[in-house]
């Protein structure tokens, strides 16, 4: 199939790529995983066992006319264990390999049915400034915006920190929740390649 580039060039893509049907259900199972693979899960709090002291009785067991207490690092008590303490845990979800690469060519292709998917014969700064890429982006008509270039590129990046709604990633990096996660995918032809050939 062909996407339309700037200046009105057509490029020739995959139709294995950006030519299959939009799979809603999976790209949201897989959307949600990565979500939650990025989660620290590092909370914790000490139950009864785990908090200083409380080993005695701390008084007996009848006569005092209060209620019963074995401990006094029980939950209600002060400087008590908490009732259900959080322990640290992995948020990770299983998601196979082969869900994860369809779910990005869904995600491709209906950026490319969309024409949210942008693509530049080459992106070339002239120095590391902010209102470059704003031009740049300007003369695109996109505001919000995930620029894809096939390697790290580290003027442009310094060049594109500044902007609210832009992200510069290399090819080999891009990730469902960046995908969806920004109004256009501006994209250089040669990353285009490099994303074509990572999930043929």
């Amino acid at each position: 199939m062909q996407l339309k580039a700037a200046n009105d060039v057509t490029v020739e893509v995959s139709d294995s790529v950006f030519g299959v049907d939009y799979n809603e259900p999976l790209v949201h199972q897989v959307v949600t995983a990565y979500m939650a693979g990025a989660r620290a899960g590092t909370k914790a709090q000490k139950n009864r066992s785990a908090v200083r002291g409380g080993g005695a009785k701390p008084y007996r067991q009848k006569g005092t006319g209060r209620a019963r207490a074995g401990t006094t690092r029980g939950p209600l008590w002060r400087s008590g264990g908490t009732t259900f303490a959080a322990e640290p845990r992995s948020y990770a979800q299983k998601v196979n390999r082969k869900m994860y690469r369809a779910a990005m060519r869904s995600i491709l292709a209906e950026l490319a049915r969309l024409e949210r998917l942008v693509v530049l014969p080459e992106w070339q700064l002239g120095a590391p400034k902010t209102k470059e890429v704003a031009a740049k982006l300007g003369e695109l008509s996109v505001s919000s915006a995930l620029i894809v270039v096939e390697s790290y590129d580290d003027p442009l990046f310094l060049a594109a920190r500044n902007l609210p709604s832009v992200e510069v990633a290399a090819a080999a990096s891009v990730d469902p929740v960046s995908l969806v996660g920004f109004g256009h995918v501006v994209c250089t032809e040669a990353a285009l390649r490099r994303i074509e050939e990572r999930f043929a």
